[in-house]
């Protein structure tokens, strides 16, 4: 410690913070990265390092700024002193930003779902790409890339499509009022006989269900 001391003398404070600046940016790196193997391994899913490690290197980048402020010779008491003035308000302000950060350590206890698992959650469906500090990432099936709060996604239903791959879907297909009902049906599950997608139990089924304005609705289901 004391040669440390020594170094940042003759360096001078500028120089001083400036390298316990840059120090701290890569000691924080180092330690997101080491946590993030550490407590993950080889399960690439549960992504708890990544978080611990996320917080761990924010705090480490913030204690070591203040120490180089203070190595530079700048005054860090009424930074601080400012800080807990305004620490009430910002606490308030963060109220979502907590409840979605306690959220998300639910979700990573509970693991409704993972990286890599379908969902459905507030109306969008879709691949999960990321679950971090405030919100879960979802790559939908047209494309978009949407941020949902883990605060909400854990308030409302959620649907795993992964968990449950064997699903019945429901297609509707109209017809024409003067259509020969039974020949339709007959068509409707003979088009779906050949496709190697569908499981054979239960057997594909079409039903009319509807006489709607301008034509007569049936219910397929597969």
């Amino acid at each position: 410690m004391s040669d440390l001391n020594g170094l940042l003398e003759d360096l001078g404070p500028a120089w001083s913070g400036a390298l316990v600046f840059v120090v701290t940016v890569l000691l924080s790196l180092v330690i997101h990265r080491l946590l993030t193997r550490g407590i993950d391994g080889a399960d690439g899913q549960r992504h708890t390092g990544r978080q611990v490690g996320r917080f761990s290197s924010v705090a480490v980048f913030i204690l070591g700024s203040l120490w180089a402020l203070r190595v530079s010779g700048l005054e860090v008491g009424p930074l601080l002193g400012a800080m807990g003035v305004g620490g009430i308000a910002v606490a308030f302000a963060a109220q979502d930003l907590l409840q979605n950060f306690l959220a998300g350590r639910l979700i990573q206890a509970r693991r409704p779902f993972k990286v890599g698992d379908q969902i459905t959650s507030l109306d969008y469906e879709g691949t999960v790409l990321d679950i971090d500090l405030r919100a879960t990432r979802l790559r939908t099936y047209d494309g978009l890339d949407v941020v949902l709060p883990n605060a909400e996604v854990l308030r409302h239903p959620i649907v795993n499509h992964t968990r449950t791959p064997l699903r019945r879907t429901t297609l509707v297909v109209g017809v024409a009022y003067d259509t020969d009902l039974a020949l339709a049906q007959r068509v409707l599950i003979e088009s779906l006989a050949g496709l190697d997608e569908l499981q054979d139990t239960p057997t594909p089924k079409a039903w009319a269900q509807e006489f709607g304005d301008s034509a007569i609705t049936f219910a397929v289901m597969f």
